[in-house]
């Protein structure tokens, strides 16, 4: 049998910057515009009408949740007391 030769060759790794290009702040700026750029923004009816029914679904949860727990207090007091 032939013996393996286990010498390890090590790779040069190239040296890093350590800011690659394109990474700077400006560019990052730049970038942001662009996809703001692409955003479909919401008309002001359609944003109107979906934050109304945003608060009135959060009032109604709201409520049926009081309601519970003044149901269950009120319960609590009946057997606790």
């Amino acid at each position: 049998m032939a013996k393996k030769d286990k010498s390890i060759v090590k790779k040069e790794q190239p040296e890093t910057k350590e800011v690659a290009e394109g990474n700077g702040a400006a560019d990052f700026v730049v970038k942001t515009k662009e996809e703001l750029g692409k955003v479909v923004w919401p008309s002001r009816q359609q944003l109107v009408s979906e934050s109304a029914a945003v608060i009135l679904m959060v009032i109604l949860v709201s409520t049926i949740i009081y309601l519970i727990d003044q149901f269950f207090a009120w319960g609590a007091e009946k057997i606790f007391t």
